[in-house]
Order: C-alpha cells, then sequence, then structure tokens
C-alpha cells in the first residue's frame, strides 16, 4: 500500500518510530515487522509528522478474505498532536482509496484509542479480541510460584530430571538445522486447512529469521537433546522493558519440553525483559487456553478503528 518494504537495510529509521513511543503491542516491533513482512504485505512511508504501516490482516483465512489495514501512525518523539494526526490519518485514508482499498486501522492497542479519538472522533472502534495480547512477568515464568503454576513446574521437575539437555543461543550458522525441526513439527501437525497455511507461511518467514538472527537484532534459543534440537524460542526486543515472543516450539514426545523452552528462554532474556509478550491466540481454542494458563499479568486489548 505505502511506497517503502520493511528490510534490514531501513531497521534504524524503522525503530526511531517503531521505538518513539511504549505501543506495548507485539506487533510494532522491528522483530516482528521484519518476521511478517512477506506474509502480511507490510509496507510503510512517513506521512506528514508520522510514519504510517501498512498490511494485510491473514485472521480471516478460513473465509477466504485478505483485508487491507493500517497500524496506528507512529511518532519518532513519543508526542501526538491532534491536528497533525488527523491530517496523517486523512492522508493515509485518501492513499487507501486511491488504490481501491476500504480504510481501517487495526491492532490499535487500548491506550491509543482516546489519542486517535481526539484527533478523528468520526472513527469507531470494536473490539478485535483474537488479537489480544498476552502479557507476563518475566520472573513469574521463570520461578512458575504457587498453586497457579504447579502443573507447569511438575512438567519442567520431570523434564529436568529425566533428560540430559543443553539450552544454547540460536546463531545463524545453525539454520539449517533449525529449519529441520520445524519442517517437522509442522507435519506432524493436524489441524484445520486455514490453521496449517499460517504455518506454512510461518514457515517461510522462519527460514529467513534464521539466516539474520544478528542483523535483525533476535534473541533466540534451542534446546538440544542428543545433539539435535528439539525446541526452538524466537523474540525481539519491544519498546524499553519487553520482548516477544514470537514462535516457541517443542517436540512433544518429551514431557516437560514445552515448560523447558518457555523457562529457559526467559531466563535469557531476563535482563532486558521486565515483562515476556507472547502475542495473541489468534482465535484458536487450544492457543487462548495455553496462553491463560501461563496466568498473564494483562491482557492487551486492541481495536478496529473504522470511519462512522
Amino acid at each position: 500500500m505505502f511506497d517503502n518494504e520493511i528490510s534490514i537495510d531501513n531497521r534504524e529509521i524503522l525503530e526511531e518510530y517503531l521505538n518513539g513511543y511504549e505501543y506495548k503491542t507485539s506487533g510494532l516491533s522491528f522483530s516482528s515487522q521484519y518476521m511478517w513482512r512477506n506474509i502480511n504485505q507490510f509496507s510503510w512511508d512517513l506521512v506528514g509528522e508520522y510514519m504510517c504501516i501498512s498490511g494485510v490482516s491473514h485472521l480471516e483465512l478460513e473465509e477466504d478474505i485478505i483485508l487491507p489495514f493500517m497500524f496506528p501512525p507512529l511518532t519518532k518523539d513519543g508526542k501526538y498532536d491532534k491536528d497533525a494526526l488527523r491530517e496523517t490519518i486523512y492522508k493515509s485514508k485518501e492513499i487507501f482509496e486511491k488504490k481501491g482499498q476500504p480504510f481501517s486501522l487495526r491492532l490499535v492497542p487500548s491506550h491509543m484509542t482516546g489519542i486517535i479519538l481526539e484527533a478523528c472522533p468520526e472513527i469507531e472502534f470494536e473490539d478485535d479480541r483474537p488479537n489480544y495480547d498476552y502479557i507476563y512477568l518475566t520472573q513469574d515464568l521463570i520461578n512458575l510460584k504457587g498453586k497457579a503454576y504447579h502443573g507447569k513446574k511438575n512438567h519442567l521437575n520431570y523434564f529436568k530430571k529425566t533428560y540430559e539437555y543443553e539450552y544454547v543461543e540460536l546463531t545463524e550458522d545453525m539454520a539449517d538445522r533449525a529449519m529441520k525441526f520445524i519442517s517437522d513439527f509442522n507435519r506432524k501437525k493436524e489441524i484445520p486447512p486455514h490453521e496449517m497455511e499460517l504455518l506454512k507461511m510461518e514457515e517461510e518467514a522462519m527460514e529467513d529469521v534464521f539466516n539474520n538472527l544478528d542483523k535483525a537484532g533476535y534473541s533466540a534459543g534451542a534446546i538440544m537433546i542428543d545433539g539435535s534440537i528439539e525446541a526452538v524460542a524466537v523474540g525481539g526486543q519491544l519498546g524499553k522493558n519487553t520482548v516477544t515472543e514470537h514462535v516457541e516450539k517443542a517436540n512433544t514426545d518429551f514431557r516437560g519440553l514445552y515448560q523447558a523452552i518457555n523457562n529457559e528462554f526467559c531466563k535469557h532474556v531476563a535482563s532486558k525483559a521486565e515483562y515476556i509478550n507472547r502475542e495473541e491466540d489468534m482465535g484458536i481454542e487450544n492457543l487462548r487456553k495455553s496462553k491463560l494458563s501461563y496466568k498473564p499479568v494483562e491482557l492487551l486489548a486492541k481495536y478496529i478503528g473504522i470511519f462512522k
């Protein structure tokens, strides 16, 4: 929709705006934008005083609908001027409509709806529950204290007592091995066609990520058992004190391995992350149940904004 692609070459200018305000939402980090840039057709431009990023939503794959949208405009200095913001939103709307596309704002975090409504009171916001972010205290996921985490602590302890394993930081020279694990993992899945389509798109994204871990600024780790990768976790920095975990996969043949990869990843990013954002559940029931079971300290509500 806009003129510029998301790339490592323009990481610096993107991060100036992505880090200009504590957006808190998982999609507004460079690591997320880069990982999903092709799947979601992300593009960007400077429109007036703000950076605008557009993309397409795939959450409606089951209905075979692909919807264009724009993230909330991004500020470089942490401030929003209502007149300047209004101008940016209307200019962006015009760009969409000239290309024959309906205009909508999506993935707008709850703390930004008021800012946008002050500039454009004619926008209506509707709740977008499948895209709520799950935010956890990093130390909660490391310590697993209390009754709420009793089951997970049991699985983790079983894993540690039963298996000889090693947690290693993923490096680019491990890309082929990591991709073999991802491919084997996905082939075992028995899920509806639209969910499998999302997995295939994710697989393509992961190959690029594994080959550009350093250049794109990812935090990534793997658990090795008998010399083979059996679990991986990949994340990136979101604002000053949060790491978003974009991908977490583990071989379910090993009881407690999911708990172990989550626990180890959190330990290794704890120095730069008071919080872990484990992204959305996409409306997938089992994923929602799993993410709720880790007891988030916040469900970050997100909204879709359309003109009345």
